[in-house]
């Protein structure tokens, strides 16, 4: 499990396409030094496994399904990555509770300075476009993944999300690099969807009790 907080920026060293998959190579001199082979790592949200763990640097395997479904489709060497190691037990819950399991991607719509003549200290604001699919998971001053940051949700409007983003995390973070149309990594709150499954759950209970007593009430 990881928070949503961003430990470390790391930049692709290298791209390199496997039979159907694709390697890369991050370079992380901060998180490499603490990570053994075969730990998770989440690398802009999504949960990679470390492999080939150098002194400033790992290597992680995109497999067919995580190049489908995430913005590490346009990793290239010199792309600069958002890097969070799991949380550990005990730990404070920091952020949020984020899996690493990117539900889509949305497109970056704006991502503005408050005071655009003060740019190292205003605050930014963040507008996406949102997956139709995952609008419903999503609701003012709730939580959301963005790129493996843990954010809260300023307004939802016919599927656009805005947050504000302060100048820490502007400057932390890989948001700094991107552009008007870029690809970003989403995961809604987990919670969401269970309480999804449970009105779902409890909505098929009743409709089961309404059919028995009509059965009931009819002489079955």
């Amino acid at each position: 499990m990881f928070t949503g907080l961003i430990a470390e920026t790391g930049r692709i060293v290298s791209v390199a396409p496997t039979q159907g998959a694709m390697r890369i190579v991050v370079n992380a001199p901060t998180l490499a030094k603490q990570l053994r082979e075969g730990d998770s790592i989440a690398v802009s949200g999504v949960c990679l496994t470390a492999l080939d763990i150098k002194a400033d640097q790992f290597t992680a395997d995109l497999a067919a399904e995580t190049i489908a479904r995430t913005s590490l489709s346009r990793l290239q060497t010199g792309s600069v990555v958002n890097l969070e190691l799991p949380t550990a037990s005990g730990s404070p819950l920091g952020g949020h509770i984020v899996q690493g399991h990117v539900d889509g991607v949305a497109r970056l719509l704006e991502l503005s300075p408050l005071h655009p003549e003060a740019r190292e200290t205003t605050d930014w604001i963040l507008r996406i476009d949102l997956p139709g699919l995952l609008e419903r998971y999503v609701v003012e001053k709730g939580s959301i993944t963005i790129e493996g940051i843990s954010l809260t949700v300023a307004k939802i409007e016919s599927g656009v999300v805005t947050v504000a983003i302060i100048p820490h995390t502007y400057a932390a973070t890989n948001l700094h690099t991107l552009k008007v149309g870029a690809e970003v990594n989403i995961e809604v709150d987990v919670m969401a969807k269970y309480a999804e499954q449970r009105a779902s759950q409890e909505k098929k209970q009743e409709e089961e009790t309404i059919t028995e007593l009509s059965l009931i009430a009819e002489g079955y």
